[in-house]
């Protein structure tokens, strides 16, 4: 016998009971004997509670576990306090409008205690940090200290690389750095997911599965910092992005990818991001109005006469008059740049050196 079918039983039992007493007090508004609008509404809410239980019930507990899963130790405290004080508002408020006559006098409360436990639980935990915020800034301003700094990872150096940082493939030139102090962590359901692109029927999607097979391959050889597949798992979900954020949340370390949602998804609850694209653009060289560099022109711009060339980290340098040096190597003089999404693309004119 299934939990599921224990509850509709018992869910058809109390909205009979309940449709039972709402037929009793309405049977005097309706004209008909209470016995009878007694019985007609108890056979609704039978059927209406063998119905509508488990949506009330199991689905609710599944999605709430799963939600338990996701969420931070601090909001899932902020959501029960912020529960506690929703139900006690509703008691005070729950004494007068039980005086209501009829069925008012116990729907209403009921109705009224729900509705604010809800409003309240939900307040405190979508605003959990700004409320612990506050009572931490209030805390130190009356023991008269600053807050010490959070170590979020408490100082712990791994690393989770999920698949499309593995696939990329520029991990293998940063792990001989020596910047990587702790472990490289792949998750064995990260290694099965890139076996799966591997054995993929689409040609593309299976040379990048084999791409990051030999990647990872490379990198256990290679790498200064230790390579561990390690079998952490979590129940329940079968997302590998979800599961790479539900773990690096209970080892409490950070993810490294390359995947724009995978890394919104993190910030939103709370994971540390390492984000090789942001590294990219963050080592690129940076030139500032005035400076003159040697640029390799090596197509034409968008506009008349221009002529474009490329830095050695790929950054885009627009030579304005540009045209009639293609294929050749000149000096150039940077005029302003520009920030895009991929990065900063110069301006530039020529200086009139010409290199063969």
């Amino acid at each position: 016998m299934s939990i599921d079918f224990i509850l509709r039983m018992a869910g058809m039992m109390v909205f009979a009971v309940l449709g039972a007493m709402l037929g009793v007090d309405l049977s005097d508004s309706l004209l008909l004997p209470a016995e009878a609008t007694g019985l007609i509404f108890a056979l609704m809410g039978a059927l209406g509670g063998l119905i509508i239980t488990p949506w009330i019930t199991t689905y609710p507990a599944r999605v709430g576990r799963r939600m338990l899963l996701q969420m931070p130790v601090e909001t899932l405290v902020m959501a029960a306090i912020g529960l506690v004080v929703g139900l006690l508002a509703g008691a005070l408020v729950a004494w007068p409008l039980s005086m209501l006559p009829g069925v008012f006098g116990w729907l209403l409360p009921i109705l009224v205690a729900i509705a604010l436990a809800y409003a309240m639980t939900t307040v405190a935990a979508l605003r959990a940090q700004d409320i612990l915020a506050m009572f931490n800034a209030a805390f130190d301003r009356r023991s008269g200290r600053r807050a010490a700094p959070v170590q979020s990872n408490g100082g712990n150096d791994d690393i989770l690389l999920d698949t499309s940082v593995i696939i990329d493939g520029r991990i293998l030139d940063i792990s001989q750095t020596g910047f990587l102090r702790g472990r490289l962590l792949v998750p064995r359901f990260v290694l099965h997911e890139l076996q799966h692109v591997a054995d993929s029927a689409d040609v593309l999607r299976r040379n990048r599965g084999k791409r990051g097979l030999e990647i990872l391959t490379e990198l256990q050889q290679v790498s200064m910092a230790p390579v561990e597949i390690i079998d952490d798992d979590i129940e329940g979900v079968d997302e590998v992005d979800e599961k790479l954020v539900l773990l690096a949340r209970k080892r409490g370390i950070p993810v490294m990818t390359q995947d724009f949602n995978l890394n919104r998804v993190a910030e939103l609850q709370g994971v540390t991001v390492l984000n090789i694209n942001a590294l990219s653009n963050a080592l690129k060289a940076i030139f500032l109005p005035g400076e003159v560099i040697d640029i390799h022109v090596v197509m034409e711009g968008r506009e008349a006469g221009q002529g474009v060339g490329y830095l050695d980290d790929g950054t885009m340098v627009v030579v304005e008059g540009g045209q009639q040096y293609l294929d050749r190597t000149i000096e150039v003089l940077i005029t302003r740049y520009i920030v895009t999404n991929a990065g900063r693309m110069y301006f530039a004119q020529p200086e009139g050196s010409l290199r063969t």
